[in-house]
């Protein structure tokens, strides 16, 4: 079964497609925008324009594109973050099979998915796994297409130096048969040497028109339905322009509040405020619920970032890059057997000396 059509990016897409058809299509791209925007999936739909076998729009009928809304062309690689494998160094043949079942689900749901969870990474083992499938030839078209999601879930390893110079090897000169896109929602939390071996495009909020037409799309409103009885107008205003985050659940709302009330102690002079937001994170059985904090304080102070930037106030936007940071690093520490007071503690103190 398909997957639910594109909604929106009309303009974007003109653009994208005109670039495939005059050949000046970059190698490696960034798709980076507020989080919900269907970023992966405008990717799938690029995928599907570059292996049509049609012509200059992706036709929907040939082999390929129906391989491609089925997620099932040989030639379409779709990465995003996922648990930690069990095998502390799996293989490609596990990585491989993990994301069989994981993209299996998500064409069961018509592509219609949430937010993956703070405890969810791009680990080492799939980054040498796509490594290894770019240097293999096309198995069925003229072309390979690797989707990146979330790319700033990519997570460090000690030892694994060798992996990581590799992507970004790849990033900079893949194989004249290879197109990489990667996309994120918080494009300063990638490492510099990805941002630098990319084409950013931005991708922008969804026209409230399109959104109407995606929430009254019958599998979605069946999917929405499950969740609530609001009306379309609610759900329409509810999006704000990015139609996934109606996809979302009651812990995604949760991770936000949490998220604020960090921030609000760390700006606050008042100590107590401190030690009570760290306290409330929990011990270390919530460490689920204290990554999707971390995630969605990440998206807070990126927000802080563009605003600032778009004011091209370079102080203010130099103070919360730094705090996007140390958020990282915490998110670092959250991976080990570390207590998610004891985090949020040393987090705050810095938050503290950097956020104006």
């Amino acid at each position: 079964m398909p997957i639910i059509d594109l909604y929106g990016h009309e303009t974007l897409r003109t653009r994208l497609s005109e670039s495939v058809h005059a050949g000046t299509l970059p190698s490696s791209l960034l798709f980076q925008g507020p989080r919900g925007v269907g970023k992966q999936r405008l990717a799938l739909w690029l995928a599907e324009r570059l292996l049509c076998t049609q012509g200059d729009a992706p036709c929907g009928t040939c082999t390929a594109c129906r391989y491609v809304r089925a997620i099932t062309h040989p030639d379409l690689h779709w990465v995003f973050p996922r648990p930690r494998l069990k095998d502390a160094d799996p293989d490609q043949e596990q990585v491989r099979d993990d994301y069989a079942e994981s993209i299996a689900e998500r064409v069961e749901n018509l592509g219609l998915y949430a937010s993956p969870s703070g405890s969810e990474g791009i680990y080492v083992a799939t980054v040498r796994s796509l490594v290894r499938c770019a240097a293999m030839s096309p198995a069925m078209g003229r072309r390979k297409i690797f989707i990146v999601g979330d790319a700033e879930r990519m997570v460090p390893q000690e030892g694994a130096d060798m992996a990581a110079n590799a992507f970004l090897k790849l990033l900079e000169e893949p194989p004249a048969d290879t197109t990489i896109i990667l996309t994120s929602s918080e494009p300063g939390a990638l490492l510099p040497t990805i941002r630098s071996r990319v084409v950013s495009v931005r991708v922008p909020l969804v026209p409230d028109a399109a959104v109407r037409a995606f929430v009254e799309n019958t599998v979605v409103k069946k999917v929405l339905d499950k969740a609530s009885k609001s009306s379309t107008a609610e759900r329409v205003r509810a999006a704000a322009g990015a139609p996934g985050r109606l996809l979302t659940g009651e812990d995604d709302a949760k991770a936000t509040i949490g998220a604020r009330k960090i921030m609000d102690a760390a700006t606050s002079t008042r100590r107590a405020s401190q030690y009570s937001a760290a306290l409330a994170q929990g011990a270390a059985g919530a460490r689920g619920a204290f990554t999707d904090t971390l995630d969605a304080l990440v998206d807070l102070l990126g927000e802080r970032v563009r605003d600032a930037l778009h004011r091209k106030d370079d102080g203010a936007a130099a103070s919360a890059s730094k705090a996007v940071d140390a958020v990282l690093r915490a998110q670092t520490y959250a991976s080990g057997n570390v207590s998610p007071q004891v985090i949020t503690a040393k987090l705050i103190r810095e938050l503290s000396s950097t956020l104006k």
